[in-house]
């Protein structure tokens, strides 16, 4: 592989090695269509033939709008055979945000794949070129299937330089509007080979890819890692096929939100509790049988390397897993560094931590704590907003990633909040509420948790129950909530004690916008809509409030 030093040159070479392998596997009505890597290559090439006719040519700018399919892929593969830059586009995002990026991105087309809901976003897209995926149901100008049909196989595709914009990343943000962090080629190219070396998995190995690949950890972990290790991934048909789509697969490894690893959990649970599978687990030749059912039951049977970031996962929910013989490495990275930051790693895992510095990456913490990464793969700037670019860097080259953390004396990094999540309470105190949501979602009764505070004396924990909590009567729900709170409350400084907790009537989610993609609160949405409110909550004569009542 010393040839390879772009996602070109790599999807190349597996073309010339393996060309029968299966690279991609799409579920469509429970059928999976597969193609090869040749299959996929000649595919690919057609649509840069499309594109090149639909007036197309090297340096434009061309959107990606689709849930992870086989064709997010190909397309992603097409747009750099064509010598473009791609613009990915969160699939749940709505009309007005999805035409906000695409003027703002300057793109000239559009690829449209599997979404859905494509009826209420289409009003979004300007007079651009479109090119839909009618495999999808997406009927637009230009369709991919006929240019599959038609067209032939460009036979000179675009070689990639290391230097060269490959992609303008709109971040999910949990704050602000979407800002556009651009990549190079050699960006992609570090972090994977980096990868590559320091986590081991079998040659050629399998993937399953869920979580939008228009994130960074998905994009270069699954995608770019599919394409330099010649690997095959395949795609969930659906949220309610999910389950079953990963236990088919069993990939070699895993990568999962926080929120995943807790749904897998309350699933366990709920058909075997806690207290029963303690009593099986501990005996002898039944312990090791009940792991690995579970494991094959979860998908994870043959992964090596399992993953947990985006937001911070609890140590006691790690110590759970590993119970069951999984182990969890929590990693660390961001849109605008290319997620070469810091890892934890199998063989080198220290819980509660994000891990070591990976090579190649310098880190340093600035003198109020914030942390401070270096390398190769940051980001060349926000595209067109030059002073928050500039906002992002210290003077002497370094990201400002706007977490706040502490190394111990071997390195690893604890995430300790964000600068931008402090409030300060009436009492004048400034409050970081992560580490204190990290502990109360230790409640399996908990599915989501915002500690809130601003212009009250003491700090509120807004709180979405689990589908175990929801099933609870309120006097069981409020007494372990309570309980939960009342412990930590122990540990807490006398400012930082939490008044009381409101259980939420709505969930918080990705379509009403209260979630990035990632599965992250969006803080301050939920504080816009409930911030009148806190003075209520707070006087109220209940610990635990139900909200409406």
């Amino acid at each position: 592989m010393e040839n390879i030093n772009s996602p070109l040159s790599a999807f190349q070479y597996w073309v010339g090695k393996s060309p029968k392998r299966t690279f991609l596997r799409q579920p469509i009505d429970r059928q999976y269509k597969t193609w090869t890597f040749e299959e996929a290559d000649k595919e690919i090439r057609k649509i840069v033939s499309g594109l090149q006719s639909a007036g197309l040519k090297k340096g434009d700018h061309v959107a990606l709008l689709s849930k992870n399919c086989a064709h997010w892929v190909m397309a992603d593969l097409a747009i750099m055979m064509g010598g473009c830059i791609s613009i990915p586009i969160y699939p749940t995002l709505d009309a007005d945000t999805i035409h906000e990026i695409l003027v703002h991105s300057e793109s000239k087309a559009v690829i449209i794949g599997k979404l859905d809901d494509y009826a209420s976003q289409k009003d979004g897209i300007p007079n651009i070129v479109k090119i839909g995926v009618n495999t999808y149901g997406i009927d637009e100008t230009h369709h991919w299937e006929k240019w599959v049909e038609t067209k032939e196989p460009a036979a000179e595709v675009h070689t990639q330089s290391l230097d060269e914009l490959m992609t303008i990343m709109y971040t999910s943000g949990t704050t602000g509007n979407p800002k556009g962090a651009m990549h190079t080629v050699g960006s992609f190219d570090q972090l994977i080979k980096t990868a590559m070396a320091v986590i081991k998995i079998p040659e050629q190995p399998h993937y399953f890819s869920y979580l939008p690949m228009t994130h960074i950890a998905e994009r270069a972990g699954v995608e770019m890692s599919v394409i330099y290790r010649g690997a095959t991934v395949s795609f969930p048909e659906s949220l309610e096929t999910f389950a079953q789509d990963l236990s088919s697969v069993q990939p070699h490894t895993f990568f999962g939100v926080p929120r995943i690893w807790q749904k897998f959990q309350e699933k366990i649970l709920e058909k075997m509790p806690q207290k029963k599978l303690d009593k099986l687990l501990g005996i002898p030749f039944i312990g090791n049988v009940v792991k690995k059912k579970i494991q094959k039951k979860l998908g994870l049977s043959r992964s090596v390397a399992n993953f947990s970031g985006a937001a911070p996962i609890a140590v006691s929910l790690m110590e759970w897993y590993d119970k069951l013989g999984i182990k969890i490495n929590q990693a660390y990275g961001m849109t605008e560094d290319c997620i070469l930051s810091h890892f934890n790693l199998p063989g080198a895992n220290k819980l509660g931590t994000v891990g070591r510095p990976l090579p190649g990456v310098d880190s340093k913490l600035s003198p109020e704590g914030e942390i401070l990464i270096k390398s190769n793969c940051l980001m060349k700037g926000y595209f067109k907003e030059p002073e928050k670019t500039a906002e992002m860097f210290t003077a002497d080259g370094y990201l400002k990633t706007g977490d706040l953390g502490e190394f111990d004396h071997d390195g690893y990094l604890t995430i300790t909040g964000r600068s931008k999540d402090q409030f300060k309470t009436d009492k004048g105190k400034y409050i970081s509420p992560a580490p204190i949501e990290l502990e109360i979602s230790k409640n399996t009764d908990v599915e989501q948790i915002c500690v809130v505070g601003t212009g009250i004396p003491q700090p509120l924990a807004l709180v979405v129950p689990s589908e175990s909590g929801s099933k609870k009567s309120p006097n069981e729900l409020q007494k372990s909530l309570w309980q939960t709170i009342s412990e930590l409350n122990e540990s807490l400084q006398s400012y930082e004690k939490i008044a009381k907790a409101v259980v939420m009537q709505e969930i918080w989610s990705v379509e009403n916008g209260l979630m990035t993609p990632t599965l992250k609160v969006k803080r301050n949405r939920v504080e816009k809509i409930h911030l009148e409110k806190y003075p209520e909550w707070f006087n109220h004569q209940e610990r635990v409030v139900f909200e409406g009542q």
